[in-house]
């Protein structure tokens, strides 16, 4: 069974990322995957602070070896991302930046979200990912979502999405591989 991490992207407070992320866990199945939510704020690492470069796969520090243990168990990431000033939150850079080897060849899903749906999450995101040796599948979700929408609001947004959950399966089937 392939694992799947579904990654919370933010952590400022009144975020909707949780909202969405629970969404796509409670609505994604295949008997063949196994998901699960990261959140990043569970995981509270410094700025990156390691001697070595990350590529070189040498931790010194618990928290960075915790993080690695993290990414490297699963096979896949699904990224829920806030657009935040045209860009997506530091807090999510510097958890990408912490590791190197542990993403390479995994697939990501970029969900971003925001007033005009992330497109510019998506476009940094994806220069990322490139360089992290990440294969981005085609699903890519841009949620319009005011800041201000309620719970009840954002989960009727976000079934306008359902559809695509089937494609995104056999997409990390075929990239798991």
């Amino acid at each position: 069974m392939k694992k799947i991490g579904i990654i919370i992207g933010s952590t400022r407070p009144g975020r909707k990322s949780p909202l969405i992320a629970e969404w796509f866990y409670a609505n994604l199945s295949h008997p063949e995957l196994n998901f699960e939510v990261i959140d990043l704020k569970d995981h509270p690492l410094p700025f990156l602070d390691e001697p070595q470069m990350p590529q070189t796969g040498i931790y010194t520090k618990q928290v960075t070896k915790a993080w690695s243990q993290t990414i490297a168990a699963l096979d896949g990431f699904i990224f829920i991302v806030p657009q935040y000033n045209w860009g997506y939150p530091a807090v999510l850079k510097n958890a990408l930046d912490y590791l190197y080897q542990e993403w390479q060849g995994k697939p990501a899903c970029l969900v971003s979200f925001g007033g005009h749906g992330g497109t510019q999450v998506q476009l940094a995101l994806r220069l990322v990912f490139q360089g992290l040796k990440m294969p981005v599948t085609a699903v890519a979700p841009q949620i319009s979502l005011a800041p201000s929408a309620s719970e009840a609001e954002a989960l009727e947004v976000l079934e306008a999405y359902r559809p695509l959950l089937p494609a995104l399966t056999t997409e990390f089937l075929r990239l798991t591989k």
